[in-house]
């Protein structure tokens, strides 16, 4: 498995086809309402298997000191595989060599345990998403 950022317009376009096929899709929302505006400040990452992409996620840095991790996804039938774990720690070392000292996310109610695992602490509920998807704030000093 190797993780890095998409390259050609046919990754770009994998990439985004399981961020919505995983977050967007099961909700019965648009093709595109897996994007957000600010798409060209994050930094994307991937992990690629051959020329298939099995999880994604993002990373964007709130100030000098701190990041949000957003958009994770993993390819349904590659979870509890370690891809997840893979994409986390790749995303929390590229949040370090920005200068982020603290990583924070807003997971969803079922992934809390895997964030949890990931060394996350949880903070508080956040939102609800699409009115019936809890998030809950966590944090992670790195």
């Amino acid at each position: 498995m190797e993780i890095r950022t998409p390259v050609t317009s046919e990754e770009w376009d994998a990439y985004y086809q399981l961020r919505w096929e995983e977050l967007r899709k099961p909700w019965n929302q648009p093709i595109g309402s897996e994007k957000d505006p600010d798409e060209n400040l994050f930094c994307h990452l991937a992990a690629f298997e051959n020329e298939s992409i099995l999880g994604v996620g993002c990373l964007k840095m709130i100030n000098d000191k701190e990041a949000q991790i957003r958009f994770m996804a993993v390819a349904n039938s590659l979870q509890r595989k370690g891809v997840g774990v893979s994409l986390m720690n790749a995303l929390e070392v590229e949040a370090f060599s920005r200068g982020a000292h603290k990583v924070v996310l807003h997971a969803r109610e079922i992934a809390v345990p895997f964030y949890e695992y990931c060394g996350y602490m949880m903070i508080e509920k956040s939102y609800l998403l699409y009115d019936t998807i809890q998030h809950y704030l966590m944090s992670k000093e790195i």
